[in-house]
């Protein structure tokens, strides 16, 4: 593989947006940490060897030290941006959910026709959550509002209130709640899609270090399965929500560094 067509993994320490704890920020290392950890090996189930350095590298994390807001997005989009041109993907490490918004409007400038699929407990859907409306809890609104999203669909929802309903009516968004996941097996898209990852989709059986506890959730086994199946192009993505606070013995840590794998070994599998 060509150094343009490398993975490039990038840190997104920002949890500036979150809307009940802190932690998020710290995300990026400890994933890093369990991503090299000699407890596992590098490679990915689909057969490809991350320790060949011509498939990825590390590209840091971006700085966004006293930074929040329109500044640390504008920062954010503009370093996925120049790694996009370099004609590389991205597979970028959050941070609360926030940041999917100027990774995502990034790609967008990139590919006129993308899609997106998105594994979350939560929509993320809400127009303005406690008076941020750059809140972890609304990048989909945000994104969803500019008219360039090609498809939304989402996968794992289990906290629909009234407001996201109507949100997603007023969006068209395609939701695969929890309690009815019988159509995931045939998601499917034509074109380039974007892959938003977060933590807090799996049970917290599986991911006790996240924020937002919701019972009820996927399996890390669930989410691997759609990862390698669903139809279209992966052409960039994200694992956020990770908490390394609330993280005994780095379970979702491991969890977090095992999607990332599979995600390289994805896109590497998609480009190939």
């Amino acid at each position: 593989m060509s150094s343009a067509r490398k993975i490039h993994l990038l840190g997104l320490p920002q949890d500036n947006n979150s809307s009940f704890l802190a932690g998020a920020a710290l995300a990026p290392r400890r994933i890093r940490e369990a991503f090299h950890c000699s407890s596992a090996n590098l490679f990915t189930e689909t057969g490809f060897d991350l320790n060949d350095s011509s498939f990825w590298n590390d590209a840091g994390d971006v700085d966004l030290d006293g930074l929040s807001g329109v500044a640390a997005f504008t920062a954010i989009k503009q370093k996925v941006a120049e790694l996009i041109k370099s004609g590389g993907q991205v597979l970028s490490l959050g941070g609360d959910h926030s940041v999917a918004y100027p990774v995502i409007s990034a790609h967008l400038d990139r590919y006129p026709d993308l899609s997106i699929l998105h594994i979350d407990a939560h929509p993320d859907l809400y127009e303005n959550m406690l008076d941020n409306t750059y809140s972890h809890a609304s990048p989909f609104a945000r994104l969803m509002e500019t008219g360039q999203v090609k498809r939304l669909v989402q996968v794992g929802i289990r906290t629909l209130n009234r407001h996201q309903r109507e949100q997603s009516e007023r969006y068209n968004v395609e939701i695969h709640e929890m309690r009815d996941l019988s159509g995931i097996c045939s998601i499917s898209f034509s074109g380039p899609v974007y892959l938003s990852f977060d933590l807090d989709a799996l049970d917290p059986a599986f991911a006790p270090g996240v924020s937002h506890y919701e019972p009820g959730g996927l399996s890390t086994r669930d989410v691997l399965n759609l990862i390698h199946s669903f139809g279209g192009q992966l052409v960039g993505a994200d694992v956020v929500e990770l908490n390394p606070l609330r993280d005994p013995a780095d379970i979702t840590a491991m969890v977090a560094a095992k999607i990332c794998k599979e995600l390289m070994g994805r896109m590497l599998l998609d480009v190939t």
